[in-house]
């Protein structure tokens, strides 16, 4: 069976969100674009992650949150998530993160979004 373009999903593209060294490690950056919010993070061995930018639970700026090992601690009730893989880790927050892929070209943090 063949899916036609609309039965694949939408068609994502890589956009540059910021200079590697924009993001200090064990540290959090909001980025809008097209109408949402997302959070890039770094870990210690300077690896970069995505995930949503709003809370799952109030619809907070994660942004504003605290970075603690793997986790994003939200700054409104406290609840954390694994920015890794998005697991909602410690109520009230329940419903996971969406997670993005990332890459580093030429210097520049990038996310692939719909």
């Amino acid at each position: 069976m063949c899916l036609t373009a609309a039965e694949w999903g939408p068609e994502m593209d890589w956009i540059p969100v910021c200079a590697v060294d924009d993001i200090d490690p064990e540290d959090v950056r909001r980025f809008d674009y097209g109408g949402a919010t997302y959070a890039i993070y770094r870990d210690p061995k300077g690896n970069f992650f995505a995930t949503s930018g709003l809370c799952s639970h109030e619809n907070v700026h994660l942004c504003d949150g605290l970075v603690l090992g793997d986790h994003i601690e939200c700054p409104k009730h406290n609840g954390r998530f694994n920015y890794k893989t998005g697991a909602a880790q410690r109520a009230p927050v329940t419903v996971n993160l969406k997670t993005y892929s990332t890459r580093v070209l030429n210097g520049t943090v990038e996310i692939e979004v719909p």
